[in-house]
């Protein structure tokens, strides 16, 4: 994915999605780690747990989206103003082969910023050994929310 030079509106943009990410219990479940914040880009990073499969053995397609739109949300939350926090509208997901690795990659990227709508693109490598392997892309439309009770940045 190409990347943009993208300028944050917040300086402590990258503490401020570390701070969200160890809010959310579900990244903490399938053992996620947020690898790289850079502003637009968000690298999330999981290994294999025998927990997350489905019935053939390979990480579970429910587990890859859910992993690769908190790579999106982030990517995009990355530009957005201090007081702002994010929520996905939609996504779409195309799984290309099976999520069959020891540990897995999601990348997001910002295609687009917007002062509510943010679209990005995410890809999701199963990586085993020295050999990477692309298994799924996703588009993934987010909205920053302001003020809202219950949703905190």
């Amino acid at each position: 994915m190409a990347t943009a030079d993208f300028v944050p509106q917040d300086p402590q943009y990258a503490a401020r999605v570390a701070a969200s990410f160890a809010r959310q219990p579900a990244m903490e479940t399938i053992g996620a780690s947020l690898a790289q914040v850079a502003p637009g880009r968000v690298v999330i990073e999981l290994p294999f747990a025998p927990g997350l499969t489905q019935q053939h053995g390979f990480l579970h397609g429910g587990v890859v989206g859910m992993a690769l739109d908190s790579a999106c949300g982030y990517a995009a939350f990355s530009l957005m103003p201090v007081d702002a926090a994010v929520l996905t509208i939609e996504y779409k997901i195309n799984m290309l082969a099976p999520a069959k690795g020891r540990r897995f990659r999601m990348e997001g990227l910002v295609v687009k910023p917007g002062r509510t709508i943010t679209v990005t693109e995410g890809r999701a490598y199963a990586i085993d050994g020295s050999e990477e392997k692309l298994v799924a892309t996703i588009g993934c439309t987010l909205m920053a929310v302001y003020g809202r009770d219950g949703i905190r940045h």
